[in-house]
């Protein structure tokens, strides 16, 4: 895993002054990759590449970066692992491309393969999470190019005519080039108030773009015009798995599910550094940890935190699959002190506001695990390929239930919920769940019914299900000169129709949540302790394989994962799996309303709202105050306060303390 940064053109080519810069960017993002940092540039081309190295395969200087191919052509700096690499080198051989090995990274295997077959034909051949930046040195030209699923960063963009094409694995790199200018884009913050993230393709700052998923970009010349294609759709395979499924027995898929994620597993061991897993000790993770154990020929690391506030301890859940499948296992109880302090971290770790509050035990698992290990595996995005999230079924449910009702009913119905505080939910739950089986119970009830009451209200199904991921319901009307622009969720990919509602929002989240929150989220926690993370559910022969699948090998009676359980169940016993589905989360809710209160009243003050001129200081006040009085509103109100605390973090870095916005755009 590393960090990479560069640029092309503008001004400062005359003397050294570009390799000081370049020298600037990569420092910011040292956390990425700590083992070695190089620059490499071509006054005459105008063109600097900057390279931060996390070492994990071929610790030896000759994989070490920037890094020329063999016949001197590309220049690359890469993030990333490409699992199949000695796949390929073996492929080279037996076509007598394979050039003079220098080492044995991978770095060098991607760089001989674009030499042999062109980008687009290494990319086709490659399995792993990837971003790279390539000077083609004859034809002077850039490629940028992410892996198919979205795991590792990459930002874009030329702010101004004549100025340099920046490009980075985080902004802070691009914000150290003088050129960089620091106008926050309205319309992408009001994104961040309907996710909780800024999705692809747009970034916090004007003229900066996120590389989308599966996509290569390439600038002809030093004052060209980027192009971006893709070369892997993750929504067209999902049409053409449902389009084309495979008609096996359930044994038979069950079988080749297995062996596929063994693969994947095996190919994401290969290390030269110590190696581990996060274990929450639900389906996914405990999949992934009892194939690795399966692979190994001793006790695989294996980490998890734990909470003492009841409805957020995973921990003893986890404990429990370490210890039936003999891992070498940590755990850490982190108290609630202990994770605040993690909070005025946030800015600086993520870069860009981001307000999964998730994100907190995020990285205090990744810096547990980074005591003992330098790259660790995760169960992410078994949900989004399996049908996983409680709201698919919900929504399909809900609906079902609710569109005979005319609608000044179900309004009215929504109200009287929300009238009830969070906290009465939460008790009722409880009560409930004493006379109901484990898989029946609900955590956090509250929470659920303030969130879902307002969809009560929808004219369809596809609405009800945007609503679902939506925090503030018209996000436009609180930003001051936004506009919301079409996203994945909202757009919903006109052509994914001819999907079964359920597909369509496993397709959704796919592309959307899955690289815009659960990677962002896990790539930024790890990275700021300079930890590799690998998901072995995203090799893409698995999402190829899954989206094949019939629904009801996934979902089936009700059981969401149903095939991957079938998987589980050969190396774990059910009763150590079958509970709620929690999730990874913190009690923001109680800390906004105690120990949080002050920092957040601070943040939320209306005189500082008025004066950085970006949010309209009513409804967030109003939603404030309704927080403090009971009714949680924790998660809209996160999205603002990972706002307004990212830009106070902007506003120091810029050299100004309490920076009103006009100043911030200068």
């Amino acid at each position: 895993m590393c960090g990479i940064a560069g640029f092309v053109g503008g001004d400062g080519w005359n003397g050294a002054g570009h390799k000081a810069t370049l020298s600037a960017m990569a420092n910011c993002i040292r956390h990425r990759g700590p083992d070695h940092s190089a620059v490499w540039a071509d006054a005459d081309a105008q063109v600097g590449l900057a390279h931060n190295r996390l070492a994990i395969l071929d610790l030896s200087p000759a994989g070490n970066q920037p890094m020329q191919s063999e016949s001197g052509r590309f220049v690359i700096v890469y993030n990333g692992e490409i699992y199949n690499h000695e796949e390929i080198r073996a492929e080279l051989a037996d076509a007598g491309a394979a050039p003079q090995w220098r080492g044995h990274s991978d770095t060098e295997t991607l760089l001989a393969a674009v030499e042999r077959w062109g980008v687009r034909g290494a990319l086709e051949r490659s399995v792993g999470m990837f971003a790279f930046a390539l000077w083609d040195r004859s034809e002077r030209s850039l490629i940028l190019a992410r892996d198919r699923l979205g795991e590792k960063p990459l930002y874009y963009g030329r702010q101004r005519a004549g100025g340099p094409f920046l490009f980075a694995s985080e902004l802070s790199a691009m914000a150290a080039h003088p050129a960089f200018r620091r106008e926050v884009d309205r319309d992408s913050l009001t994104l961040l108030l309907r996710y909780n993230n800024i999705p692809a393709p747009f970034s916090i700052y004007r003229g900066i773009s996120k590389l989308p998923p599966g996509s290569v970009l390439v600038l002809p010349s030093a004052g060209g015009d980027p192009v971006v294609e893709p070369y892997w759709s993750g929504a067209a395979i999902a049409q053409a798995g449902v389009a084309n499924p495979l008609e096996i027995g359930d044994r038979e898929a069950v079988d080749q599910l297995e062996l596929l994620l063994e693969r994947s597993v095996k190919q994401q061991m290969l290390s030269d550094v110590p190696l581990g897993a996060f274990l929450s000790g639900g389906v996914d993770s405990s999949t992934i940890v009892a194939l690795m154990q399966k692979l190994s020929a001793r006790p695989v690391k294996t980490f998890t935190i734990g909470f003492n506030e009841q409805g957020y301890n995973e921990a003893e859940h986890a404990k429990a699959v370490a210890g039936h499948l003999g891992t070498d296992h940590t755990e850490l109880y982190v108290t609630a002190a202990e994770a605040r302090a993690v909070i005025p971290k946030l800015p600086d770790i993520y870069d860009e506001p981001f307000a999964d509050p998730s994100q907190i035990p995020t990285y205090l698992v990744s810096a547990l695990a980074r005591r003992d290990v330098t790259v660790a595996l995760s169960g992410d995005a078994g949900d989004e390929l399996f049908g996983g999230y409680n709201r698919y079924l919900l929504s399909a449910q809900l609906w079902r239930r609710i569109s005979a009702v005319p609608k000044p009913i179900r309004t009215g119905m929504a109200r009287a919920m929300t009238a009830v505080p969070a906290g009465a939910w939460n008790n009722l739950g409880r009560a409930a769940g004493a006379f109901l089986p484990k898989v029946a119970q609900v955590e956090r009830l509250g929470d659920k019914v303030h969130k879902g009451a307002p969809l009560l209200g929808s004219e369809s199904m596809a609405e009800l299900y945007g609503g679902m991921l939506s925090l503030w319901r018209d996000p436009a009307s609180v930003v001051i000169d936004g506009s919301e622009p079409p996203s994945q969720a909202t757009s919903g990919h006109s052509e994914l129709s001819r999907l079964a509602p359920i597909e369509r929002m496993m397709t959704l989240d796919m592309v959307g949540y899955l690289p815009d929150d659960i990677l962002v989220k896990v790539d930024r926690a790890a990275m700021a302790v300079s930890l590799e993370t690998r998901v072995p559910f995203l090799d893409h022969r698995v999402v190829e394989f899954a989206w094949r699948l019939p629904l009801e090998q996934k979902i089936r009676s009700g059981t969401s994962k149903w095939i991957l359980r079938q998987v589980l169940d050969r190396y774990v016993p059910k009763q150590l799996i079958e509970r709620p589905k929690m999730g990874f989360g913190v009690p923001i809710d109680a800390w906004l309303r105690g120990p949080l209160r002050d920092w957040a009243e601070d943040l939320l003050d209306e005189r500082r709202l008025r004066e950085e001129g970006y949010f309209q200081p009513e409804p967030i006040r109003h939603l404030w105050r309704m927080h403090l009085r009971g009714s949680n509103r924790q998660y809209q109100l996160w999205t603002v306060l990972m706002f307004q605390s990212w830009l106070r973090h902007a506003t120091e870095q810029a050299g100004e303390q309490r920076m009103p916005a006009a100043a911030l755009a200068s």
